[in-house]
């Protein structure tokens, strides 16, 4: 294998892992705070990136559509957490899985009602070119792009769950819910905060991965696998 292969499918490796980094920290963070197991959380990456699409279109700029999709999938969300989801914490995990496959297939059908089964995104025109890393490899500047998103989120979220006051009622509820109820941290709405906050994580995700892999129905699915992969390997919660 030559050098130049070498490094273009670790830089591939990079962006595609930093992606499923944002899916698999949503993730982790509802089961290791909430002690919930979601497989829904594929229909909200699914959801992020028809939104970005539909913004996209509105709007005529992609990265305005992928704030405004991060916004609208973490309402999404939390509208979610406290109409169906708030009602599984107290049950066990089989009755989570089998609740949150069926969102799945309601989710599936709704999407496709409202948009059909697959909508365009198309990359910005200013990163449709690649640029030259070293002579002789010449890499999608969007990819970059996509790397340096996923660095640069990665790096936000170390600093807010580290750093920050919110960051400590995470870390406090995660390891001792009941004592954190005990000091007065309100448990429901620190529940629907951090599930809204693994939502927009999705839709980062889905918005920046839409042009590359299509935005249609049942996109989360597959990609749902390789984000519990990753978080076993990391370590559940």
């Amino acid at each position: 294998m030559s050098g130049i292969l070498l490094l273009e499918q670790s830089l591939n490796g990079l962006q595609f892992g930093l992606m499923l980094f944002l899916l698999a920290a949503g993730l982790t963070l509802v089961f290791g705070i909430m002690d919930m197991i979601n497989l829904a959380h594929g229909s909200l990456y699914m959801v992020g990136a028809f939104l970005a699409a539909t913004f996209a279109e509105l709007t005529g700029s992609f990265w305005l559509a992928v704030g405004l999709s991060l916004v609208g999938t973490a309402l999404i969300g939390m509208a979610l957490e406290m109409s169906v989801l708030r009602r599984l914490y107290a049950r066990d995990h089989l009755s989570q899985v089998l609740a949150t496959f069926a969102i799945i297939l309601i989710a599936n059908e709704l999407v496709r009602i409202i948009w059909g089964p697959q909508v365009p995104l198309s990359t910005p025109p200013a990163l449709a070119g690649p640029v030259q890393i070293v002579p002789g490899l010449d890499y999608s500047s969007y990819r970059l792009v996509i790397i340096a998103v996923g660095l640069a989120v990665a790096a936000l979220l170390y600093l807010a769950v580290a750093r920050t006051r919110a960051g400590m009622l995470v870390r406090a509820g995660a390891s001792n819910r009941e004592m954190a109820i005990a000091m007065g941290v309100n448990i429901k709405r620190l529940f629907t905060i951090v599930f809204g906050f693994g939502a927009a994580l999705c839709a980062i995700a889905g918005a920046m991965l839409g042009p590359i892999l299509a935005v249609q129905v049942g996109m989360g699915e597959s990609i749902l696998i390789l984000a519990f992969v990753v978080i076993v390997i990391g370590g559940i919660g």
